[in-house]
């Protein structure tokens, strides 16, 4: 392969040209190659911002490129691809302001994210890109949908939002801080508004069950346990004073302590609320929950906050002994948990004790604190007390003992049972905006669905309703053959004002007629067309949220340009899922738990093969800016890739970027040492080639190669391969850094060992490698040339160094065989020029041996 004519080492010429021979030949298409084994290397794609990429991106994609670059040669099948997570917020907001449709703008960033890709050498196959706003991709994305609806895993229900008035549109809880708008701070409050739902709470334990079975972070896996937040207890029934008034359920963990429950708390949005609320509380508690109605969830169960709360005047009765409890409204008690009541017990909960203390309410122990305890409330484990009456005593148990006595004391009454609940909410899988995917779903009257729903076996066992002005409408899915369904063109992509998104002012696309078989839509404004399969129909108008392109991109790689399935039975077999995930620590819970839901749904359907997406799974640390803090435009310490690389060059920038510290490490970024990178990379380009960019003359086909010279060699082979594999990757560069430094001590340079050198340093620094190369008359690429292999034989040194102290301090070194004995090192010491002062005339009180490294002889 061609070289550049530079003399010296100018890689704003010699990068340029590598790139532009890569991406011609295509030399990174992946290939199904079944007589070599397949490595399949996954990035968490990027969103395409206005800004660019910015230096953290790089940091993991360089990591993924080292890695697929030493396995293919290491003769693997290697699938590097990328892709664009290009559906969001920012592109919306963008069009607001200055009328340019999303998807302009998302494209003009994709081109520059990818010429900004393309600069740093990653050998990703172009070929297979995708792009989620592609109606080729999302036309899956709405078939995968339509395949959880038809499951009954989709269902559409009120759901409470944040609602800002001043942008007129729906926030996620992330897009929430202090009560306020993130974008703008403006004020925000609670509105329910129908919401497409996902039913991920029907996975709850197989997502569990599965973090068994993967090798993630343990940091990563605990985060997902917590998240799902699996509980074993027991639903109760109190009733309520008032027989009129019905009964209180509530969920508990902790049964054992029913005799201690002295007042019982309500969620502000629980539905007995009005029926709890008596004539004379009223005012207290509407305005009570017109307050909590701007604070979070996460503020609402912060337990650092203070507690405050609004009796209802109501009370239930506890079913152990009858006693009077009254019912409290308080905001640290969630609807979406549980029942959305709780028996509050403050003996043994802290939260309890705090509201207990904050509103003089009784206090009953009924665990028996240790001698030593000096708290509050008591959350150990320990010996029943309190707790006994006419009927049942659990005096003297322990909490596991004491739970499976009263929970089978309740059962045989009827007044609890036991049960597992999760702290996982189904999915909000919503958003009232432009720009997201549009669901395939229409809406008709009953009798419309009613006459026509034996046509459509696709249909749900229970049809998806919901109500609005009184009359009852059904969701028809769109068939599989109508889809892609596209975005229309709109006139504004401002929110329509009443909660729904822009496309709720697009009346002809809206409102329309809707063949059932063919997914054919005309205008309402139009005729109604000709056949008893046409009904009147209104699209659904909200959009799915950004997740949803992330939840299966990487199958999509597999096999981008089919247009029959997700990928072809053959691609799914032979790639499978990633070998390897990388990607950021913010993504440990609601990506990797969206796409994992999505993988098993598609897994019980027989679509994939695997029932997890991410066998393996790394996060790498982030790069702080100079000053050690988060990198961000308003501190001005964020650094552009394009400048380091126009400055030093991508090989440069790849190298120090390793080098920084460990891969899943916190560093923060210093300008001054890519300059050490940079002097090894121009170190290497003069071991190689002379003043005149010709091979150098040092170079030699045979040469005589010292011992230790030759040992080094094979152990940075062997190193660096094993560096690469684990991703140590910033010691696989100090280990070439070492040799580089012995191969220049050398008189001559021997040409198998220096070409040797330039295949460890490929997966690195490509480009220079490449140029190299074929400057020193290689003619085909580097890549081809494969990986050095070592010879663990000559890994054996025939002596070591052996390190003697004397009281501790370094007296002196020697050379020996490496099966020498304690005894041969005392009779060695004691002949050593160096330590002969030391010893003569002395006593040795005690020797020290390290074995292999140090002999220290106190005297």
């Amino acid at each position: 392969m061609k070289p550049t004519n530079c003399i010296e080492y100018d890689f704003l010429k010699i990068e340029p040209h590598w790139q532009r021979i890569w991406e011609e030949s295509k030399a990174f298409r992946a290939f199904e190659d079944p007589a070599r084994p397949k490595y399949y290397v996954l990035d968490m794609f990027p969103y395409p911002s206005g800004s660019g990429l910015h230096i953290g991106h790089p940091e993991g994609y360089t990591a993924t490129d080292i890695l697929a670059r030493y396995k293919r040669a290491r003769g693997f099948s290697v699938l590097h691809p990328i892709g664009w997570d290009a559906f969001g917020l920012p592109a919306e907001q963008h069009a607001v302001k200055t009328g340019t449709h999303p998807a302009a703008n998302t494209q003009n960033n994709i081109v520059n994210f990818r010429r900004q890709i393309k600069a740093l050498g990653f050998s990703y196959d172009w070929d297979r890109e995708v792009d989620t706003t592609d109606p080729r991709y999302f036309r899956w994305t709405q078939g995968i949908f339509l395949q959880l609806f038809r499951k009954g895993l989709a269902y559409v229900d009120e759901r409470p939002v944040w609602w800002c008035p001043e942008l007129r549109t729906v926030l996620a809880n992330e897009e929430v801080i202090d009560g306020k708008s993130e974008v703008g701070g403006y004020p925000v409050e609670r509105r329910n508004l129908r919401q497409w739902v996902l039913r991920i709470t029907a996975y709850a334990e197989q997502l569990l069950e599965g973090l068994k079975h993967v090798d993630w972070p343990d940091s990563t896996k605990r985060m997902q346990e917590a998240w799902i937040g699996r509980s074993e207890g027991a639903e109760m029934v109190f009733q309520l004073e008032s027989p009129a008034q019905g009964e209180l359920r509530v969920f508990t963990t902790r049964p054992d302590t029913l005799f201690g429950c002295t007042y019982m708390v309500v969620a502000p949005e629980h539905p007995l609320v009005p029926t709890l609320t008596v004539s004379a509380q009223c005012a207290a508690v509407e305005a009570y929950r017109k307050m909590t109605a701007s604070k979070s969830d996460l503020e609402r169960t912060d337990l650092a906050k203070a507690k405050s709360g609004v009796f209802t005047g109501s009370y239930a009765l506890n079913p152990v002994n009858g006693a009077q409890l009254p019912v409290w409204i308080a905001d640290y008690v969630l609807m979406g948990y549980g029942t959305g009541a709780i028996m509050a017990v403050p003996g043994q909960d802290q939260r309890d004790w705090d509201f207990a203390k904050l509103y003089d309410l009784p206090i009953i122990r009924t665990v028996q604190p240790t001698a030593e305890f000096k708290g509050e409330a008591f959350i150990e484990d320990g010996p029943a007390i309190n707790s006994a009456s006419t009927e049942l005593s659990l005096n003297g148990l322990n909490i596991s003992d004491a739970k499976t006595k009263i929970i089978t004391w309740l059962e045989h009454r009827k007044l609890g049972a036991r049960r597992v609940i999760y702290k996982l909410r189904d999915w909000l899988f919503s958003r009232q905006r432009y720009w997201g995917e549009p669901f395939p779903i229409v809406w008709v009257s009953e009798a419309d669905y009613r006459r026509l729903a034996a046509q459509r076996p696709d249909l749900p066992v229970e049809p998806v309703t919901f109500t609005e002005g009184g009359l009852a409408q059904f969701a028809l899915p769109l068939p599989e053959t109508a889809l892609p369904l596209q975005l229309p063109e709109v006139h504004s992509y401002l929110p329509s004002g009443t909660g729904e998104s822009p496309l709720a002012n697009e009346t002809d696309w809206l409102e329309i007629w809707f063949n059932v078989l063919t997914g054919e839509a005309v205008p309402a404004s139009r005729p109604q067309p000709d056949g008893p399969t046409w009904v009147r129909a209104r699209r659904e108008t909200n959009t799915m949220p950004q997740w949803a392109g992330s939840c299966w991109y990487y199958l999509r790689y597999l096999d981008p340009q089919n247009a029959h399935a997700i990928a072809s039975a053959k691609a799914l077999k032979y790639w499978g899922v990633p070998d390897l995930y990388v990607g950021g620590a913010e993504h440990a819970v609601l990506h990797l738990l969206y796409a994992r839901f999505w993988h098993m749904v598609l897994f019980d359907l027989g679509v994939v093969p695997q029932r997890e997406p991410f066998q393996k799974l790394f996060h790498q640390g982030i790069i702080l800016g100079e000053d050690g803090q988060k990198m961000s435009k308003s501190r001005g310490n964020v650094v552009n890739p394009d400048d380091i690389i126009a400055a030093y060059g991508a090989d440069s920038l790849r190298l120090y970027l390793m080098f920084l510290g460990p891969l899943e490490a916190m560093k923060p970024w210093k300008p001054q040492g890519i300059e050490g990178v940079h002097r090894f990379l121009r170190k290497v380009w003069r071991e190689c080639l002379d003043n005149n960019g010709e091979p150098n003359t040092r170079i030699r086909f045979t040469a005589d190669v010292p011992e230790e010279t030759e040992r080094l060699f094979h152990e940075t082979v062997r190193k660096v391969g094993h560096d690469i594999e684990t991703l140590h990757f910033n010691t696989a560069i100090s280990q070439l850094m070492i040799l580089l430094n012995a191969l220049q001590k050398l008189p001559a340079l021997p040409r198998p060992m220096l070409l040797d050198f330039l295949r460890l340093l490929a997966p690195l620094a490509p480009h220079l490698a490449e140029e190299l190369w074929a400057r020193l008359g290689e003619n085909r690429s580097i890549m081809s040339a494969g990986w050095p292999a070592f010879d663990v034989a000559k890994l054996a040194s025939s002596t070591i160094t052996i390190v003697f102290q004397v009281n501790g301090k370094f007296r002196g070194d020697a050379k020996v065989p490496p099966d020498s004995s304690e005894s041969d090192l005392l009779e060695l010491a004691h002949q050593h020029p160096k330590l002969i002062p030391y010893l003569a005339g002395k006593t040795i009180k005690r020797s020290i041996y390290v074995k292999g490294k140090l002999l220290n002889l106190l005297v």
